[in-house]
């Protein structure tokens, strides 16, 4: 796609989605009855700060997306504060997304608001979305594969971090464009990912510069320009 760069992994050293993982919940299953049931408790928070940030969430675009997990961090992302650790989400984002196509285009399965028929927070992307299956999260598998990947480089931050990548899924459910199960198994496709790239010579080296990169923005007392404390308050509900 424009403006998405090529992964670490070749397709062939993917994790297989189509083989890890079972086929979506049935209908009439107790699964597809708690999909449902979560997907409609996720519909009153339509036009609340939690849709907006889920709102925000949609977006994968860079340097938009990178700007996801700074406040988790504590430092800015950028290409010009983190070059290392920018091109590492950057190239990782095709690795997690990628590793859910063959599910994904194996099940075709519909997406929430195809069923519910209820609003999305991107209207302008429903057709592209209407085409291209649920099962599992595209969107989930790399955000987890984010969140393991910079608890890696700040461990210290780890709780805030694996929080803000649990609600960068779940954001998916809120916006009305994934299903639970959805989310859940793209969590799992993100931790597949991670495993595999730990044996990639090129995205090792670039991790420990980015390790280095946090230390540095860490030691200058750079700071998130995101409202941190907005966030905070979204996410949590207050």
């Amino acid at each position: 796609m424009p403006g998405v760069l090529a992964g670490y992994l070749k397709p062939e050293a993917l994790p297989n989605s189509l083989a890890l993982l079972p086929p979506p919940p049935a209908e009439g299953s107790a699964a597809r009855s708690l999909d449902e049931e979560v997907s409609r408790k996720s519909q009153a928070l339509r036009g609340t700060p939690r849709w907006t940030v889920a709102t925000r969430d949609a977006e994968l675009r860079f340097p938009e997306a990178a700007d996801t997990f700074s406040c988790a961090l504590g430092i800015p992302i950028t290409e010009a504060d983190t070059p290392h650790l920018y091109m590492l989400l950057r190239r990782t984002l095709a690795d997690a997304g990628l590793s859910t196509y063959t599910a994904k285009k194996h099940y075709q399965r519909k997406r929430a608001f195809m069923v519910n028929g209820e609003t999305i927070c991107t209207p302008e992307e429903e057709e592209k979305l209407r085409k291209d299956g649920s099962y599992p999260s595209g969107h989930t598998a790399l955000g987890w594969a984010w969140a393991l990947i910079l608890t890696e480089i700040a461990p210290d931050r780890a709780d805030a971090i694996l929080a803000r990548g649990r609600a960068f899924g779940e954001s998916r459910i809120i916006c009305n464009v994934h299903w639970h199960s959805d989310v859940v198994e793209g969590r799992f496709m993100g931790a597949a990912v991670v495993a595999k790239l730990h044996a990639n010579p090129k995205f090792c080296a670039d991790l420990e510069m980015a390790k280095k990169e946090y230390e540095k923005a860490r030691a200058q007392g750079l700071k998130p320009s995101r409202d941190c404390q907005a966030e905070a308050e979204a996410l949590s509900g207050e």
